[in-house]
């Protein structure tokens, strides 16, 4: 699973045979949360998200159907991490290259574009945060002093 990201509700798939991608949501449990600081939006998705499990459920026209309106439909997931598992549903998480498969479009025709994890920086993070690194990659940001309030509020 070297460094590859988890997937959450939200994430943003892709079918190959589709026009527009579709946001996936999690259906089958309501416990587990990644990367959400506020544990309320971000659910762990797992192999047993199948269905009709994305926010539209189509990925816009379908070329397997001449172009006719796709009705997304997931039978299975593949490409797992099954070395961590939820339960219930008793569902292992999916990865950033996990696949989906559509009774239409066929075997892994589904894909993670966007795995839905947003970075949350939290106080004790930027606290944390090297000083240095933060002036290069926030340059309008002062880390040492972002949590005082401004003295003079004209500068504004």
């Amino acid at each position: 699973m070297s460094l590859k990201e988890k997937v959450v509700q939200g994430a943003l798939c892709q079918c190959q045979f589709g026009t527009t991608p579709d946001k996936l949501k999690v259906l089958t449990q309501q416990k587990y949360f990644i990367n959400d600081l506020g544990g309320s939006s971000k659910l762990a998705a797992t192999h047993k998200d199948i269905g009709t499990t994305f926010e539209k459920n189509t990925f816009g026209s379908c070329k397997k159907m001449n172009n006719a309106p796709c009705s997304a439909v997931v039978t299975a997931w593949s490409g797992y991490y099954e070395k961590e598992k939820y339960s219930p549903p008793d569902g292992y998480i999916l990865l950033e290259d996990s696949k989906a498969t559509c009774p239409i479009g066929g075997k892994d025709c589904i894909s993670i574009i966007k795995t839905g994890q947003i970075g949350e920086p939290s106080n004790s993070t930027i606290k944390n945060a090297d000083e240095e690194l933060q002036s290069h990659v926030s340059p309008v940001m002062d880390i040492k002093n972002y949590d005082k309030p401004l003295e003079n509020k004209s500068e504004l």
